[in-house]
């Protein structure tokens, strides 16, 4: 009689199209496999990186696979300057340069590559941020999915403001520049006609302009995250998860505009974990919250910023809760994997 060990190896394990949702896969993904492959350095995964040798500089890089190519508020191209732009932003810099790589299956129409190059350069253009440098590859009928966009962006960061998802303290308060879930559910709905997309449209906007109203604060600004992939969930999870802290929001206060509520009450999906493009998050001392809503809510694209809950001064770390509308408190997780794929 032959012994069988009762957890079997795994050989045969494959990727997943959770592991690229921004959730627990995605963190064992980087933790154990590509991460140590790199030699990559232990501590906070930022939104972007500070270049060796010249703190000042920032870089990031992103790759965006989302379908359809086009949807209300906008398409794959004003998205991915959108994207890299906020990256460098969330580590407090402005943006000095991008460079953009295309992937583009044979057979794409030449309009739709042309609306969509001409809508990333003129994304490009009102950000003020120059395409220096770039690449394109044609590949075989369904060896892609019709056109994927890789950006990368160098940034300077602003005087004293160098914000990081480690730096999260006891008692600060925690901001949200606008309401949460426009993104993912309006590209779920226009991919699977769902109707929704009527009423609603994506939030994709730079972000860039709302951290330069927060440099005057300096310091006192301790971290910024834009929640793209896996929502609020998963950004307030990674903060209070590097900076060791406890974290509670408040359901009332976290703005969930109707057709989004509508749409996830249809597909049982909780807000907190559908994707923004055009909101951040920002943790800050609590003497200054005051006016860092003043300065969020003097551009358009913070005007409805507010507060939505704050550091625990005591409390289990790396726990994000939410006070419910009933008075009770609930634990938020950080997503598994994906529920909503392809949105960015």
């Amino acid at each position: 009689m032959s012994a069988q060990c009762p957890t079997p190896l795994h050989e045969d394990e494959v990727v997943l199209l959770g592991h690229g949702a921004g959730g627990r896969l995605s963190a064992e993904l980087l933790g154990t496999l590509i991460l140590p492959a790199l030699d990559g350095a232990h501590g906070p995964l930022e939104d972007a990186a500070l270049l060796p040798g010249h703190r000042e500089l920032v870089m990031s890089t992103d790759s965006f696979v989302v379908s359809p190519l086009f949807f209300p508020g906008g398409d794959i191209g004003s998205l991915a300057v959108h994207g890299t732009v906020n990256d460098l932003a969330m580590r407090g810099a402005w943006p000095l340069a991008l460079s953009v790589s295309l992937i583009v299956e044979e057979g794409l129409p030449l309009a739709e590559l042309r609306s969509v190059v001409g809508s990333l350069g003129k994304a490009a253009q009102d950000v003020g941020v120059p395409v220096i440098t770039g690449d394109t590859k044609v590949v075989g009928r369904g060896a892609a999915d019709r056109l994927f966009v890789n950006t990368t962006g160098v940034g300077q960061r602003h005087g004293s403001l160098h914000p990081s998802a480690a730096l999260a303290r006891p008692g600060d308060a925690v901001l949200l520049s606008g309401p949460i879930g426009l993104h993912g559910t309006t590209v779920l709905s226009t991919r699977e006609g769902l109707g929704f997309e009527s009423d609603i449209a994506s939030d994709t906007r730079p972000l860039h302009r709302l951290v330069g109203a927060l440099a005057p604060l300096g310091a006192d600004v301790h971290v910024l995250r834009d929640p793209t992939r896996g929502g609020l969930a998963s950004a307030l999870n990674e903060i209070a998860r590097d900076s060791r802290v406890a974290v509670e929001i408040e359901q009332s206060a976290v703005p969930v505009p109707g057709p989004v509520a509508s749409a996830c009450d249809l597909l049982g999906l909780d807000p907190l974990i559908v994707a923004n493009e055009g909101c951040l998050v920002a943790f800050v001392a609590a003497d200054v919250a005051d006016a860092a809503l003043s300065a969020l809510r003097s551009l358009p694209e913070g005007a409805q910023a507010v507060r939505i809950g704050e550091v625990l001064r005591e409390g289990p770390a790396a726990r994000v809760t939410q006070r419910t509308l009933v008075g009770a408190r609930r634990i938020v997780d950080m997503p598994l994997g994906e529920q909503l794929p392809r949105i960015c």
